[in-house]
């Protein structure tokens, strides 16, 4: 049995403590959000549809505060996961 590295993707990092990044095992799916503000949060999915839900209400278009294209660019991120 072969051992494969997990896929990592780097959805945003603005600094060392301001970034998300998504790790892809399998079937799992590990989100990892680091804050300067609420510290590390760790999100667990099982399939890229709950993690594109998920993504959908935390960076909810009326809500973001940023330029369209940073939310497009966070959006288009999650996609290519």
């Amino acid at each position: 049995m072969s051992h494969q590295p997990f896929k990592r993707h780097t959805i945003y990092k603005k600094d060392k403590w301001n970034m998300l990044n998504v790790e892809v095992q399998g079937t799992k799916i590990v989100l990892t959000e680091i804050s300067d503000q609420w510290g590390e949060e760790c999100h667990n999915f099982i399939g890229r549809p709950a993690m594109l839900h998920w993504a959908s209400e935390r960076f909810a278009k009326d809500k973001f505060e940023g330029t369209e294209e940073e939310w497009q660019a966070i959006m288009d991120a999650f996609k290519n996961v």
